[in-house]
């Protein structure tokens, strides 16, 4: 027996252009935790991963897991913000929070496994300029010359 494909439904933005989105299989329950549920789990591998570039292959200890556990929880906040933050800014300071939010947080992760400030530093910089550039590019072509989200 055959069934009919999922309907997409029309979305109508501002002038006369219409497009298509796809359904949406989710309610706006699982959206809201979500947002929230997302950033909390990479949060903790983020916290998990610190906390295992500062112990160096060496025995877990409780100021290790405390170390993992408060990264994870300040990533978390930080992130949650970005995203929150972000899309209410101009896509030049959109692209900056995206370079400065990855540039810091590859930094502060690599600092951990014990290499030097100034190879930190400019791998950071060269991850974050790449993101910055990648943000601004999708955030561009994602907007219309006003700054509205098609």
């Amino acid at each position: 027996m055959a069934h009919a494909a999922p309907v997409t439904a029309a979305v109508t933005t501002r002038g006369t252009r219409t497009r298509t989105r796809p359904p949406d299989i989710f309610g706006p329950r699982a959206h809201r935790i979500g947002r929230w549920a997302l950033p909390f789990a990479i949060g903790l591998v983020y916290g998990y991963w610190a906390a295992a570039n500062r112990r160096s292959g060496g025995p877990i200890t409780g100021w290790n897991l405390a170390f993992g556990f408060i990264t994870a929880i300040v990533f978390t906040l930080v992130t949650v913000g970005v995203l929150l933050l972000g899309p209410r800014l101009p896509r030049e300071l959109h692209a900056l929070l995206w370079f400065a939010y990855i540039g810091i947080a590859f930094g502060f992760l690599y600092i951990q496994s014990g290499e030097t400030v100034l190879l930190a530093t400019g791998l950071s910089l060269g991850l974050g300029v790449i993101a910055g550039l990648i943000c601004f590019y999708w955030v561009y072509t994602h907007e219309d010359a006003e700054g509205h989200h098609i």
